[in-house]
């Protein structure tokens, strides 16, 4: 008697493939665009390298949990903002402790108003929904052009520039909105 072993991790139906296997698929179609992403930020191959591994173990970690968010290079470029952004973090609290150790004094460059506008910005963008915030992430704060955030996207570049007008003025809503209500 032939025992069924089509069932995959989280009992998915039969017919369907496990998560695992479209992780492997999603791993050949985004591994270029998520060490290309990361590697022209730091400029250090081995970094990039690292923090690419850090942006699929967490999609591992994803495809774990029962109710995980849908994975796609959007997603995991996103996750490599953030591991990146982590990273910088890592690098300048280092710093920090070099130059305390060195007995350096710190320098304060960040005015309160500038440092409150930052602020106020920061908090507008995370209220967008998850599309306009990639969308400004990847124009302003990395400073993609349109066909390449098209290719990161996997967009036509009309779509895209369409996407930037609307997520900007989605942004320019929700800032207006927060500054009422002070």
């Amino acid at each position: 008697m032939r025992r069924d072993d089509s069932r995959g991790v989280r009992g998915t139906e039969p017919d369907r493939p496990p998560p695992a296997a479209g992780l492997l698929e999603l791993y050949d179609r985004a591994l270029p665009v998520v060490y290309g992403y990361l590697v022209s930020r730091v400029g250090d191959r081995t970094t990039a390298e690292e923090l690419t591994s850090e942006v699929f173990l967490a999609a591992v970690d994803a495809v774990r949990r029962p109710a995980g968010p849908p994975l796609d290079t959007p997603w995991l470029v996103g996750v490599a903002r953030h591991k990146l952004v982590d990273h910088w973090r890592r690098e300048g609290r280092e710093e920090r402790k070099l130059a305390a150790v060195a007995g350096q004094p710190q320098a304060d460059d960040d005015p309160w108003d500038v440092r409150l506008d930052v602020l106020q910005a920061r908090a507008t963008l995370d209220r967008l929904g998850p599309t306009n915030r990639l969308a400004l992430t990847l124009r302003y704060l990395d400073g993609l052009s349109i066909p390449e955030m098209a290719r990161v996207l996997g967009r036509s570049r009309h779509a895209t520039e369409a996407l930037i007008v609307r997520a900007r003025a989605a942004f320019r809503r929700a800032y207006d909105g927060e500054e009422e209500a002070r």
